[in-house]
């Protein structure tokens, strides 16, 4: 087959990279190319949303759009940190960090962090299902409407069918189509919400912009930290995984400055629309607490309610097919013996039972899914400063992914200066954190007092910047303080694989999901 047939089929088959490290050979793309994936992920009627939630913390409007645009950047900045890592390695994120945890350590951050994307994954596709069902039930109400013309439940169970279908599909196939796709959806989404704030604008009520008084410090804190798990601390498991495939010296400050702008610049508009909006109608905060997008979509004339409802299930189809892609490798990393396409048919099941939850257990959409952020973001939070302070320690070792082996073929079974600190983290800021959902209390604000759950402090999710900081600090210290750093562990590797080179050492797979090649670098365990 010639190159230019092989060309023009790249991105309709079955990517074949797993959580290997991705050869040099398949490089491609400039680091402008992550703007359009975080962008089409973000640019999404549910920013609005989010300006809505932040600002019924306790802020006035203003001070929902600063602590908003701060938390936002703060987060966006610590995701395109991380994916530097992808073009210095090739490996996704959550292959990565066997580098701080080692092969066996890795699992723990590893199954959170798919327990991470699935919330969100859950999350995206119902709120897509819910507005697809919304829109036929208002435009064939005797066919998909019950008699009170809410949507009825086997037409959300087909839109559920139908969307998780299409994000199957796509996810499955890989990394080259979904930067294409990508591209377009950012372009049709970025398009239709532009005209969608055409409609939103002349409601705002500008006269009543000043009637909300003004939250205190902890309170303007707490709109930071919010903002933060809204958009970021939630992809800190992510940023690598898109790319991995750019070329091994693509500047650094191309992959940050162009993963923050994609993340940040559509969600910091639609955050400051939603404040606005809310600010003038306190009325809109309720309504979107359980039902985020129909509440907006009810402002709409009938004639743009229908193609947007479209772009909008597209928005979040979108962000469902980035995120599934990233579930799949996060299955793998955690040790599952299976392929990537097989991982993400599990994924479907999962996202069933918990979509199942919220739309038929759950009593508020907005309880469930604040303490949802807030439980992922301890995690996540606390897992993503262990990493960013590893990433000096892998600097100085030359980004060597024989780390990322098992025991004696350079890397390790587990360091347990990275758990003890993600432990440690992780407990201390659930302790500190409250919870709005009844079943989701029951394990957290457990170091805090009466008092402290339903004050300000609780509310703040101050404890999620703690067990960051907290995590950060402690591994900083035994790394670097305490010089608790053994160099890559090469005790297994044999004279052949010596005597092969750095680029043959042949290693027995840990696991299925990772095969081992021989004839590539010792890390390259590719899917097959």
């Amino acid at each position: 087959m010639s190159s230019e047939a092989q060309q023009g089929r790249r991105g309709t088959t079955v990517e074949s990279n797993g959580v290997n490290p991705v050869p040099d050979a398949e490089r491609r793309g400039k680091p402008r190319g992550l703007f359009a994936v975080w962008f089409a992920w973000n640019i999404s009627i549910l920013g609005i949303s989010y300006g809505i939630f932040v600002f019924g913390l306790g802020l006035n409007v203003w001070q929902t759009i600063v602590a908003g645009t701060v938390g936002y950047l703060i987060s966006a900045t610590l995701v395109g940190i991380l994916a530097v890592g992808g073009p210095r390695t090739g490996l996704p994120t959550l292959a990565q960090t066997r580098f701080a945890f080692g092969m066996k350590g890795n699992r723990i951050p590893a199954f959170f962090a798919y327990l991470s994307n699935m919330g969100w994954k859950v999350t995206i596709i119902t709120l897509a299902s819910t507005t697809g069902a919304n829109l036929f039930a208002k435009l064939w109400p005797t066919v998909f409407a019950d008699t009170d013309g809410s949507s009825a439940t086997s037409t959300i169970v087909l839109w559920f069918v139908l969307v998780l279908a299409l994000t199957m599909t796509v996810s499955v196939l890989g990394h080259e189509l979904i930067m294409k796709v990508e591209v377009w959806i950012s372009w049709v989404t970025g398009i239709m919400t532009v005209a969608f704030l055409g409609f939103m604008v002349p409601e705002i009520e500008w006269a009543h912009l000043g009637d909300t008084p003004a939250g205190g410090p902890l309170v303007f804190i707490g709109g930071i930290i919010m903002a933060m798990t809204l958009v970021g601390l939630g992809f800190l498991n992510y940023g690598g995984d898109f790319a991995r495939y750019l070329p091994r010296d693509t500047p650094a400050r191309g992959v940050i400055s162009w993963t923050v702008t994609g993340l940040s610049l559509p969600v910091v508009i639609l955050l400051a629309v939603g404040a606005l909006l809310v600010g003038g109608d306190s009325k809109l905060g309720a309504a979107t607490a359980s039902d985020p997008i129909g509440a907006l979509t009810a402002l709409l004339p009938m004639w743009f309610f229908v193609p947007f409802s479209v772009v909008i299930v597209i928005s979040l189809v979108s962000a469902a097919i980035t995120g599934m892609y990233s579930s799949g490798l996060a299955l793998m990393a955690v040790g599952v013996p299976l392929r990537r396409s097989v991982t993400t048919a599990i994924n479907a099941v999962i996202i069933a039972a918990g979509a199942f939850y919220l739309l038929f257990i759950s009593t508020s959409f907005l309880a469930t899914f604040q303490s949802f952020l807030s439980l992922i973001a301890v995690m996540m939070g606390t897992m993503g400063g262990i990493q960013l302070i590893d990433f000096i320690r892998q600097r100085r070792m030359g980004w060597n992914t024989d780390m990322a082996n098992p025991r004696g073929y350079g890397g390790r079974d587990g360091r347990w200066t990275a758990i003890l600190s993600l432990v440690s983290g992780t407990v201390v800021g659930l302790g500190l954190v409250t919870s709005s959902d009844p079943n989701f209390a029951k394990i957290t604000g457990f170091l805090l007092t009466e008092q402290g759950r339903t004050g300000v402090f609780g509310s703040s999710g101050l404890g999620i910047v703690i067990a960051l900081a907290l995590g950060a600090a402690l591994y900083a210290t035994l790394t670097f303080a305490l010089r608790l750093d053994p160099e890559p562990d090469y005790s297994l590797v044999t004279a052949g694989d010596a005597a092969r080179g750095n680029g043959g050492v042949e290693v027995p797979a840990p696991d299925a999901a990772d095969k081992s090649a021989a004839g590539r670098n010792a890390a390259d365990f590719t899917e097959r």
